[in-house]
């Protein structure tokens, strides 16, 4: 995945440190679990389960709350300063193509947990979208977990951002938190897969922000199918049960990408 000197998007947010200015490497700390741990917790968030007798209370921000956009500082920010930029233009130009204006949402970067417009977020439940405030939220540690689950190379993270702007649209379009059912849960995230696949068709452009390859498109393929309910459900030793998925399987995921991806036109991803 090549990232191009280009435009900055402007809606990034950088709580890290408490505040938001302290660098780091994308994916530092494990929160001192190990692999089966991580797994333990990852599968725990992913089915709604109390993940806090699996980390001992959490780790809460201090010091003042960043409110504010501010210029990306280290390696980690930049890449998803970049990737953030470019969905900006992906979706933005989708829009306008239909005569509407792509609402940007914003991306906060934090450690540990952190007050959101849907309550108090943890780490521990990966990245997520809140559509009260509409901002993505991620902590950069998932992404050793999501290497531990198999996923590799640096598109992942690309991957997981456009999944979380995936469901911006969804709410933008009004998709969202029509029912808690298990199936309809499945129906929204492989939906946002497929948004996320629409994106990686665009993001080719060798004008954009974010430059993709074949080698990138199989990663994110990997990473779909890295964290299929049925692939969590067997790492952690226990029966795949498909009338308890909550994001699709590993096959659902990795073919609702490649749906988008293929395409390239996002109407495919609300059939």
């Amino acid at each position: 995945m090549l990232i191009k000197p280009g435009r900055s998007s402007g809606n990034l947010i950088d709580r890290r440190g408490g505040r938001g200015g302290r660098g780091g490497r994308v994916g530092l700390g494990l929160g001192g679990l190990g692999l089966g741990g991580l797994v333990v917790v990852l599968i725990a968030a992913f089915f709604g389960l109390p993940v806090d007798q699996f980390l001992g209370g959490g780790g809460a921000a201090t010091g003042p709350v960043e409110t504010t956009p501010s210029a990306p500082q280290d390696e980690a920010s930049q890449v998803v300063d970049a990737v953030l930029a470019s969905t900006e233009d992906v979706w933005g130009a989708l829009y306008r193509q239909t005569g509407d204006v792509y609402p940007e949402p914003n991306l906060v970067l934090y450690e540990g947990a952190t007050p959101t417009g849907c309550g108090y977020g943890q780490a521990a439940t990966g990245p997520f979208y809140c559509p009260s405030d509409q901002t993505v939220y991620l902590d950069l540690s998932f992404f050793r977990q999501l290497a531990a689950l198999g996923a590799r190379g640096d598109f992942p993270l690309a991957y997981v951002i456009a999944h979380e702007i995936g469901h911006h649209v969804q709410n933008v379009e009004g998709l969202l938190g029509r029912s808690r059912s298990n199936a309809m849960s499945v129906q929204t995230e492989l939906q946002a897969d497929c948004l996320a696949g629409v994106w990686a068709h665009y993001a080719q452009d060798e004008g954009g922000a974010v430059q993709l390859d074949d080698a990138d498109i199989e990663e994110g393929i990997s990473a779909a199918a890295a964290v299929g309910d049925d692939r969590l459900q067997e790492r952690a030793g226990g029966v795949v049960r498909p009338e308890s998925f909550t994001h699709g399987s590993s096959r659902q995921r990795a073919e609702a990408f490649l749906a988008g991806y293929q395409g390239g036109d996002y109407a495919v991803c609300f059939r």
